[in-house]
C-alpha cells in the first residue's frame, strides 16, 4: 500500500505539470493552474483598504485580466477558475479568526446562479485555516437601486441583511470573524453584514476579498 500510495501521489503530480496554463494554455501551469509569466502579469498586490470605516484585506485591484476571470467565475458558471482565485486569496495575510463568513446572496439570486461564488472561495479557505463556515445572517431579495439617493441606496442595502434566529444559539462561538467576499467597491454590503454580526456578539470582524473596484 505505501508503494502504491507514492506511485499514486507521484501520477497526480506528473498530471498537474502537464496541465496547460488556464490563462494562455501553452505553458505548463505552475501556480494555481496558470504558468509563472500569467501569474506575475495579474494585478496583485496584497494591501488593506478603508472602506465605510472598515479595514479591508484585498489581493489585488479589480483590473484586466483579475476582473475578467472574477466576472467569468461570478456569473458565467465558469468554476475552473476557483483553484487561481483561491490561490489569489492566499497571498493575503489574514488574522486568525474563528469561522470564515461568506457573503450571502439572496435565493433570487441563488436561483440565478446555482451557487454563491463567495461560498465557493469560503470552503476552500476554510479548510486551509481550519476553521468552519458560518452563516448567521441572510439576504433578502435585492431590488433594482435605479433613481434612488445615495443615501436610499446605502439604506436599502442595510434592509437586505437579517439574521438568522437559529444561529443565534451558535454565536457565543463565533466572537472573531472574517467575511469573505469576491470584490468591494463601496464596503456597503460588508458594512452592512458586518453590523448584523456585531449584533450578535461577534467581537471583532474582519473582511477579506479577492480585489478591490474604483468607485
Amino acid at each position: 500500500m505505501p508503494m502504491f500510495s507514492h506511485l499514486l501521489h507521484t501520477a497526480k503530480q506528473l498530471l498537474h505539470k502537464a496541465q496547460p496554463c488556464h490563462l494562455c494554455g501553452i505553458v505548463r501551469a505552475d501556480l494555481h493552474s496558470v504558468c509563472l509569466d500569467c501569474w506575475q502579469q495579474l494585478p496583485l498586490h496584497p494591501q488593506t483598504i478603508e472602506k465605510q470605516e472598515l479595514s479591508i484585506h484585498v489581493a489585488g485591484q479589480y483590473q484586466y485580466p483579475l476582473d475578467h476571470l472574477i466576472q467569468q467565475f461570478k456569473y458565467e458558471q465558469q468554476l475552473h477558475w476557483q483553484p487561481l482565485l483561491s490561490g489569489i486569496l492566499q497571498q493575503i495575510r489574514l488574522p486568525k479568526v474563528q469561522a470564515i463568513v461568506p457573503m450571502p446572496i439572496s435565493t433570487q439570486r441563488l436561483a440565478e446562479r446555482g451557487y454563491n461564488q463567495s461560498m465557493i472561495l469560503a470552503k476552500d479557505l476554510a479548510k486551509q485555516l481550519n476553521v468552519p463556515i458560518w452563516q448567521p445572517v441572510i439576504r433578502l431579495h435585492q431590488h433594482s437601486q435605479k433613481g434612488l439617493s445615495r443615501l436610499e441606496r446605502l439604506d436599502q442595502i442595510h434592509q437586505q441583511f437579517k439574521i438568522d434566529p437559529q444561529q443565534r444559539q451558535y454565536a457565543k462561538l463565533y466572537r472573531r470573524v472574517l467575511i469573505l467576499d469576491d470584490v468591494v467597491t463601496t464596503g456597503s454590503s460588508i458594512q452592512a453584514l458586518t453590523l448584523q454580526l456585531e449584533q450578535l456578539g461577534c467581537h471583532k470582524v474582519s473582511a477579506a476579498c479577492i480585489a478591490y473596484a474604483l468607485e
